[in-house]
This record gives structure tokens, C-alpha cells and sequence, in this order.
């Protein structure tokens, strides 16, 4: 089925943690697909460089400086828009590896704030504003950890799922109304930024999680999920997309080649 191209009236796609990543490779793609992107993240920077060049290769995009949990940032953000077409929540990440023994309670919180709450800051700022489009979407971008959980991960799946029930309570409470609600969980994705976050600047310890395997996910696997996604028919509504490389079964059996 040929992808779907975006009326006028819902072709603006807000893409959160657009500086890297799976953020960056998705605007990259939904720009090809002919929407005009607005990219927010907090490096301010990196979400110019992007538009600069998406823009000089003849798509169309923004950039917006923002922090997902600032509510009044966001609450301004939104106020610049009568609709929008598409909102990607893709701002997250991971801090930390310890058991919840000895886990650090500002990591968890941390967390939570980005992956949850600035989930939810920009989803209720915005919705108004897709509904209005008469033909919205909502990507949430999740994570296998949202879906099970693994030794080490308490903070990071704890969010991921609370990420994940936004994401299935929101389908439910606004069925009927023209929005789509989608969520993708990536399962094992390299990236130059994810692992290393995760462990401080620690590349030694970012290696690792992904020493053997032979191709991990990348972030252009990713934002061609996401893409995917976005441009079925209206009427087509993937509730819930689980991907993974083919070396990972699980979030505890992967296959390395050692």
C-alpha cells in the first residue's frame, strides 16, 4: 500500500528530542514524506543544524528550542499553532544500570519527568490542536522495556511503562475523535547517544551492550517504523508496534557473536 500523503490541514508533525538520534532520523523522514516538521529539543544548536539541513535539501522545517517537562514552555509552544497533523513523542532516554537495591532515586525521577510526564506535557498541550486538524496522530515512542522488564532496569522500565499506559488509557478515553494513537517500542538500538547517556560518558560500558550483535537496530530502522506508521490511511490505527534486531529475542536473550 503506497504511504498516504498529508492533506493540508494535518501536514505539521512535531517531533520531540529531535537532536539525535531517533528524534533526528524521523524528522529526516517525515520531511521526505512531504510534512513540514517542527523539531524540538533542548540543544538548541543541534535542532538548527537539522533544519538547516533538511530545508536545503528541499522539505520544510523549524527548530524550537524546548524542555518536554517545562509545562509553561510548552503551553507557549503549543500556543503558536491553530493545528497540527502529527505529534511524535520521542523525548526519553536512560540513566543508569544499578539494581533497585542501590539505584539512584534523582535517575529514577529524572526518568520519569522526561519519559512520562513531558509525554504527557506535550500530548495535552497539543491535543486540541490535532483534533482540530480533523485528522491527527499521536506516536508514542516507547521501548521494549515498557512491555518487560530485565535485571538493572527498574527506573528505565518503570517509566517505559508508564509511558506505555499513557499511550493505551489515551486510545481509549478519545476513541471516536478524529486523533490516532500510536505506540512503537524499539527493542535493542544502537545510536551514538542512548548507551552512552545511560552510563555517564562511560563508552567502555556503552560498548558492551551491544558487543556481538551483529546489527543492532539504528535510528533510521526506527524512524522508518515511525514513518510507516504515520502515512497508513487514516482509518489504519497500529496500536502497538514491537521491534526488535533479529539477534534479540527478548530483553534478556540476545544472540552475540562472541
Amino acid at each position: 500500500m503506497a504511504p498516504a500523503a498529508p492533506s493540508a490541514a494535518s501536514r505539521i508533525a512535531v517531533v520531540t528530542g529531535a537532536s539525535s538520534g531517533i528524534g533526528a532520523a524521523t524528522a529526516r523522514q517525515l520531511a521526505a514524506a512531504g510534512y513540514r516538521v517542527v523539531l524540538t529539543a533542548r540543544r538548541k544548536d543541534r535542532i538548527e543544524a537539522l533544519a538547516e539541513e533538511i530545508n536545503t535539501a528541499g522539505h520544510q522545517a523549524t527548530a524550537y528550542p524546548l524542555d518536554v517537562t517545562d509545562r509553561a514552555a510548552v503551553d507557549e509552544f503549543a500556543s503558536a499553532f491553530k493545528t497540527i497533523g502529527v505529534l511524535v513523542n520521542n523525548a526519553g532516554g536512560a540513566l543508569g544500570a544499578d539494581p533497585v537495591a542501590t539505584g539512584d532515586p534523582a535517575d529514577w525521577r529524572t526518568m520519569y519527568e522526561t519519559n512520562v510526564i513531558g509525554t504527557l506535557n506535550l500530548t495535552q498541550a497539543l491535543l486540541p490542536k490535532l483534533d482540530a486538524s480533523g485528522d491527527g496522530t499521536i506516536v508514542v515512542v516507547s521501548s521494549t522495556a515498557g512491555h518487560g522488564t530485565y535485571e538493572g532496569g527498574g527506573g528505565y522500565v518503570a517509566a517505559k511503562h508508564g509511558t506505555h499506559v499513557l499511550a493505551e488509557t489515551l486510545r481509549l478515553e478519545i476513541v471516536g475523535r478524529p486523533v490516532r494513537v500510536i505506540e512503537i517500542a524499539p527493542g535493542m538500538v544502537r545510536t551514538d547517544e542512548f548507551a552512552l547517556t545511560r552510563f555517564g560518558g562511560d563508552q567502555e560500558k556503552a560498548d558492551k551492550v551491544y558487543q556481538g550483535v551483529a546489527e543492532p537496530l539504528t535510528a533510521d530502522d526506527v524512524a522508518d517504523t515511525i514513518t510507516w506508521a504515520i502515512t497508513r490511511p487514516s482509518h489504519v490505527n497500529v496500536d502497538l508496534l514491537v521491534l526488535r534486531p533479529r539477534a534479540q529475542a527478548s530483553n534478556t536473550k540476545v544472540h552475540r557473536e562472541l
